[in-house]
């Protein structure tokens, strides 16, 4: 269900949980310049971005619910662009896609933006998350105007259509009173989560052995099977259920209309929030909730 302005934590894995982008100076700013290209292209607002060695973490809005057509770009481009400072043809992402979370609240915004930029603390990596070495986009550049970003000189084409520089820009999320007021709480949820983490992590790998791991190695032991894949977070119960309820009516609509569809009805109209079948084959729509 894409919903304009809805506010998401993406997550988005490698092969088997490869360290394909584990950080360097070509990784970062691959990641970065299109990372900037997506969102300008998508409309998409970006909050918060933390890229560890096998996965990304975005924490961004959708004022023009086009989230699949700014994971498309982003993920083919970073992908085919990897691969060939790699030297490598296989998948480059885990074929299970991408995790889309709506995000139900500010409060749930602020939890899931620090959850992502403290990962590298929460993975034992570094002490403090401004130290990863890797992608890192956090409070400090919300609302403070464009990181501008030069074209890689690696896979992309100094004669090609691609901009030379890209603005890769950060704003505060809809439901706070200022960027400064989403900057404050997401500092004091961060701090609080590098606290606990450093307890929990006595000693850390450090910056220099991230970078200098193999980008053919993986974690040790295997991640564990059947974990839940939320499409929904909301810390408050009864937001959670009443975004579960909207859910589940939107996907039985979806279905009766789809089957109608395939029988023939050109005429059937989707519930609000479809995607594919809009885009692509330009099925009719409800405009509104």
């Amino acid at each position: 269900m894409i919903v304009p302005g809805t506010t998401y934590l993406i997550t988005r894995r490698c092969a088997q949980r490869q360290f394909l982008l584990r950080p360097s100076r070509t990784t970062n700013q691959v990641l970065e310049y299109v990372l900037a290209l997506a969102a300008r292209r998508a409309g998409v607002k970006l909050h918060a971005a933390c890229v560890l060695s096998n996965h990304v973490h975005l924490v961004l809005s959708d004022p023009r619910a086009r989230l699949p057509d700014f994971e498309q770009y982003l993920d083919s481009i970073v992908a085919r662009a990897m691969n060939a400072v790699l030297g490598r043809r296989e998948s480059f992402w885990d074929p299970r896609g991408y995790s889309a979370v709506a995000l139900a609240s500010p409060a749930d915004i602020v939890a899931k933006t620090a959850y992502a930029l403290a990962n590298p603390s929460a993975s034992g990596l570094v002490r403090r998350n401004r130290e990863w070495p890797g992608v890192w986009l956090g409070p400090e550049r919300i609302g403070r105007g464009p990181k501008v970003v030069a074209r890689p000189q690696r896979f992309f084409k100094a004669s090609g259509a691609m901009p030379v520089r890209a603005p890769l820009e950060l704003s505060a999320p809809p439901g706070f009173n200022s960027a400064e007021d989403f900057r404050s709480q997401v500092e004091v949820a961060l701090a609080e989560l590098e606290a606990r983490h450093a307890r929990e992590h006595p000693t850390v790998l450090g910056a220099a052995r991230v970078r200098a791991q193999s980008p053919w190695s993986r974690p040790a032991g295997e991640e564990p099977l059947r974990r839940l894949n939320p499409r929904i977070a909301a810390g408050d119960g009864r937001a959670r259920i009443e975004a579960i309820r909207h859910l589940k009516a939107f996907l039985v609509e979806y279905r009766e209309a789809w089957e109608s569809w395939v029988a023939g009805s050109r005429g059937v109209l989707f519930p609000f929030g479809t995607y594919a079948m809009r885009v692509t084959h330009g099925a009719a729509c409800l405009d509104s909730c």
